[in-house]
């Protein structure tokens, strides 16, 4: 069995998938799902609005359970503590405004989607570091 050889190219393919499935669903411009439905809510929902609201769910549910799978709490906590002190040590730089909300939406989306990418690409990154190889648990009935 030939192991597929992680990149950064791979890492920013799902990175860039992440972006799309978090901005798709929020974000601070009227470009959104949230947006799209919630402007005339209820009146909104119809076939279309309810399909792409059931295929954003099914990215969710995939990036979320590779994310807890791969990174489990404390890798989850001490990705969100890392990402954090970064925001925070730009904020203290002088590089971020803390107090202009629309720049501090498209961070925090920004990093949930960088978390996102870590948790989708986690196991193959861990792989290349230790040589390990994870493995999803199995019923065996």
């Amino acid at each position: 069995m030939a192991i597929h050889k992680f990149s950064w190219t791979n890492f920013l393919v799902r990175f860039l998938f992440a972006c799309l499935l978090v901005t798709g669903t929020y974000n601070p411009s009227t470009y959104s799902y949230t947006a799209w439905v919630l402007t005339d809510f209820p009146a909104s929902i119809n076939a279309i609005s309810a399909f792409t609201g059931i295929v954003l769910m099914i990215g969710w549910v995939i990036y979320l359970r590779a994310t807890w799978n791969s990174l489990g709490p404390i890798g989850l906590l001490l990705t969100l503590v890392f990402f954090g002190t970064i925001v925070w040590l730009l904020v203290d730089l002088g590089l971020l405004a803390a107090d202009d909300a629309g720049v501090m939406n498209w961070v925090i989306l920004v990093v949930i989607s960088a978390i996102l990418a870590i948790g989708m690409s986690w196991s193959h990154i861990r792989r290349r570091m230790t040589g390990q190889i994870d493995m999803d648990e199995v019923d065996e009935d």
